[in-house]
């Protein structure tokens, strides 16, 4: 197998060589510039983003600054919105739905290093696809682990580690990140209005 087949496949892998240095490179010269622009350029902004990411949708924010492995491995939905100083290390695949909300300081990793040190030393990695699907927002300086799904209108409470996947429609929270309860009939505005008494 090509390098590139085995980070597919999620086996340990190597990325000095098949242009992956270069891919690194051209991202991050394309984040320079988005990260060095005025708040007053929002149309540069804009045209670097659409080179940067594989694909990003209609209508998307992302405040500066912004850190990537790649850029070109992130898919992104309709209705995006990103808060200052994400971190995405994208060697792998990140999936995100419409209608996502980041808070500050939040880190999505594709990639790990193996525990096993005489392992570790050979500088092999492995990459899992994280899936953020439709409706979830995510709290400041949550860290999602390789592999992670989101389900949708999910909620991650503020500095979660999430190290495994979230069913749809609850709130999670801690670290590790685990399900609190169901989103519900409390959730919604009247719900909010009765138990505040507006």
């Amino acid at each position: 197998m090509t390098q590139r087949e085995r980070l597919a496949g999620g086996y340990l892998y190597t990325d000095l060589d098949e242009g992956m240095a270069e891919e690194r490179l051209r991202g991050k010269e394309l984040i320079y510039d988005f990260n060095h622009s005025r708040p007053s350029e929002q149309i540069k902004r804009e045209a670097l983003i659409r080179q940067l990411m594989g694909k990003i949708g209609k209508n998307f924010w992302i405040e500066p600054p912004l850190h990537v492995a790649y850029g070109s491995q992130i898919i992104v939905g309709d209705n995006f919105y990103a808060n200052f100083n994400l971190v995405v290390v994208d060697d792998g695949k990140v999936l995100i739905g419409d209608n996502v909300m980041i808070a500050p300081n939040v880190t999505i990793s594709t990639t790990g290093h193996p525990i096993d040190p005489s392992v570790r030393i050979t500088g092999q990695q492995f990459s899992l696809t994280v899936t953020i699907e439709d409706n979830v927002w995510i709290g400041s300086g949550v860290i999602i682990n390789p592999g992670v799904t989101i389900g949708r209108n999910s909620v991650i409470g503020a500095g979660s580690v999430v190290t495994r996947d979230v069913p749809p429609d609850v709130v999670a929270v801690g670290v590790p990140c685990r399900v609190l309860r169901p989103i519900g009939e409390q959730d919604t505005w009247e719900g909010s209005a009765k138990r505040t008494g507006l």
